[in-house]
């Protein structure tokens, strides 16, 4: 019972049997939800909104703290350099077996005629316009407020949220600011390395209840979509997992044995990450963690794993960016019984690779699904088909992310000759955010490391 592996798949078995009560329920006679399904609902959105208040700080301390950390790197410039590259080229292997998985298992075309789907225009809509012009900072985190009016009642409501590209420039830029400024700006490097470790800590207690917010994310999905909804789309979840398995569990460890490293080592070392990204759905939600078996389990050095993990989380997702926008674009042409031409299919790969950092770590891929749809002529209504699964594949999705943004630093520190690898190999033993060995000398084992 105390295991967060058995808890997360409790609340998994409990969420799909209390959304399947709610749905025989039904609604009242003004068709407003029962009590279950309002109750699921809050506890999901609410559990959403804890990750996004932790989203900013987090952001824009890591990112910071890692590019002033780069002052201790010796040949930064080329390390970055490569990171970059490893991002685009894993990304181009991914986005391609999603291709692929599209045009021969055609999930669309199994989907086609459903009247249990109905198409509906996305809440976001990601565009190279907005794009570009989401990365000019409105103010200093990129805050915003959307007001809507309602003309029945004449109430003004209004909801504040955040342009997360913005705060990646803002961090960025400051960042930069830090390191060329030198010794005036220890003082506040230190403050912002002292802020990161606290928002890590607030944030690791968020995560400690994400059986919770499981519970309640996969018990609405029921009890909103239905089972026939969320059944049409069972060839659609199947393909898509295909592809996220065949990159995690075929791609990956190629890759890792072709740098001579050991595929069991890999996975026993970022597997917490992956498990934690999987129940939280946030790649930025998941950055500490991935961080600490990034360096602590993978031997990547620190001063290096802080600048690559975090930018990872903003900008690399094989999952949400690569393999799902290929095979979601292709089912909803496919859908609507449109043929995609051999440009478009070449768009759909430039997309990914290039538009990844449109995700920006968050929960969610809508954006970069958006993006593609409308970089490829395709209706954007076809993202309202997808809705009813998108919390089941949102795991899947965000579990890859992770298992990436942690095998790129690794790969190339051990290109670059950095790697410890008998901090790589050694035995997997420890609790996941034991600070024992934070620091060199400090109490505990130098290799005690976060373990499953």
């Amino acid at each position: 019972m105390t295991s967060f592996g058995w808890q997360i798949l409790a609340a998994l078995i409990l969420g799909l049997a209390l959304g399947a009560l709610a749905l025989s329920i039904g609604t009242d006679t003004e068709d407003n939800p029962n009590g279950l399904t309002a109750t699921l609902s809050t506890i999901g959105s609410s559990y959403v909104s804890l990750l996004r208040a932790a989203v900013v700080p987090l952001i824009f301390t890591a990112i910071v703290s890692s590019i002033v950390g780069l002052r201790k790197v010796t040949n930064a410039a080329r390390l970055a350099g490569q990171t970059l590259l490893w991002f685009g080229i894993t990304a181009l292997i991914a986005v391609t077996i999603g291709i692929l998985l599209g045009v021969t298992l055609r999930p669309g075309a199994s989907a086609a005629g459903d009247s249990a789907l109905q198409p509906g225009d996305p809440y976001a809509v990601g565009t190279w316009w907005n794009f570009l012009i989401g990365l000019v900072p409105s103010n200093f985190l990129g805050l915003s407020v959307n007001a809507s009016f309602n003309a029945d009642t004449g109430s003004v409501s209004a909801t504040p949220g955040f342009n997360v590209l913005q705060v990646i420039v803002v961090s960025v830029a400051i960042g930069i600011a830090a390191l060329k400024i030198g010794e005036k700006a220890e003082p506040f490097i230190r403050l912002t390395e002292s802020a990161l470790a606290i928002i890590q800590k607030v944030l690791w207690w968020i995560i400690r209840i994400a059986p919770i917010g499981t519970l309640g994310l996969i018990g609405n999905a029921v009890a909103e979509y239905g089972w026939n909804k969320m059944g049409s789309l069972t060839w659609f979840v199947a393909v898509l997992y295909i592809g996220l398995a065949i990159v995690m569990f075929v791609v990956y460890p190629v890759l890792v044995r072709a740098h001579g490293l050991s595929v069991r080592q890999y996975f026993s070392g970022v597997w917490p990450a992956v498990q934690l990204g999987f129940v939280s759905r946030s790649s930025i939600g998941t950055l500490p963690l991935t961080e600490r078996v990034t360096e602590r389990n993978l031997g990547v050095p620190r001063a290096y794993a802080s600048f690559a993990v975090p930018l990872g989380a903003t900008t690399k997702m094989d999952g949400c960016a690569a393999v799902y926008p290929a095979v979601a674009a292709i089912f909803i042409a496919q859908f609507f019984g449109i043929e995609l031409t051999l440009v478009q299919y070449l768009l759909i790969v430039l997309v990914s690779v290039v538009g990844s950092a449109a995700t920006a770590g968050t929960t969610g891929a809508t954006v970069m699904l958006t993006l593609t749809l409308s970089t490829l002529g395709l209706p954007l209504e076809g993202v309202g088909l997808l809705l009813a699964v998108d919390p089941i594949i949102d795991m899947g999705r965000t579990a890859l992310n992770v298992a990436g943004q942690a095998l790129v630093p690794t790969i190339v520190a051990r290109r670059e000759g950095i790697l410890d690898l008998d901090r790589y190999n050694a035995p997997r033993q420890g609790l996941a955010f034991d600070n024992s060995d934070a620091e060199p000398g400090a109490p505990g084992s130098p290799t005690k490391l976060v373990s499953q």
